[in-house]
């Protein structure tokens, strides 16, 4: 175990090491984070990486394999354009969470503000609790689970991303909709709550929700939805 202090060394020496091919498969602490922005970005081998404390923007951002617990909450655009491995944030986190996420899973115990897993692109978000509005936005493939309730606007103009809500959605954004969920739609997202820790969570009072694939293209009769 190598541990960082971060009143002690900067959020760069931390950085530069976890950069490194040294770093992988190998683990590390980071003790009094105070908010710092960065931490632990850009990751590039597997290792596991803890973080106790509250953390900045963009902790955990373009990770790639790296597995990272934040004990704590996360700022603005945690796990910004993660490719793969995890992140869990056992606290809540702030808007724009996972935006552009192109693999792996984040995970967020408490709730999101505005704009969660905008632009994903493949990445899965498990959600314990709510999310705010505009979450989803423009969203192309990967799943969602809101275990709580979805603020205004989920999924604007998504494409073939799933949402998984088991509270109240305050309304639907642009081309999004109800969908029915079918025995493959329960056993996935059990599969999903299962890899969150959230095993525990009724799949039975979920709905589902995506594209009702009408913006593909671009047509008149639908002009005032653009």
């Amino acid at each position: 175990m190598t541990t960082f202090d971060l009143k002690d060394n900067t959020v760069r020496e931390l950085n530069q090491v976890l950069h490194e091919d040294s770093a992988a498969n190998q683990k590390f602490e980071v003790n009094n984070p105070g908010g710092k922005h960065s931490i632990a970005v850009g990751n590039m081998y597997p290792c596991d990486i803890t973080v106790n404390g509250h953390a900045g923007y963009y902790c955990g951002g373009m990770n790639k394999e790296a597995n990272i617990t934040i004990n704590g909450n996360a700022g603005s655009g945690c796990a910004e354009n993660i490719m793969s491995g995890t992140v869990q944030v056992k606290g809540s986190a702030s808007q724009y969470c996972a935006a552009t996420g192109h693999g792996g899973m984040v995970i967020i115990e408490g709730d999101t503000a505005a704009r969660c897993g905008i632009s994903m692109k493949g990445v899965d978000i498990v959600v314990g609790g709510s999310v705010g509005h505009m979450s989803g936005f423009m969203a192309q493939s990967g799943r969602m689970v809101v275990c709580g309730d979805a603020g205004d606007a989920l999924g604007d103009s998504c494409y073939e991303t799933r949402f998984y809500v088991g509270g109240e959605v305050a309304s639907l954004g642009a081309d999004c909709v109800e969908k029915p969920m079918q025995d493959e739609h329960l056993a996935e997202l059990s599969e999903l709550l299962e890899r969150a820790g959230m095993s525990d969570r009724d799949v039975s009072r979920f709905k589902r929700y995506g594209s009702a694939r009408k913006l593909y293209n671009f047509n008149i009769d639908h002009t005032g939805e653009y």
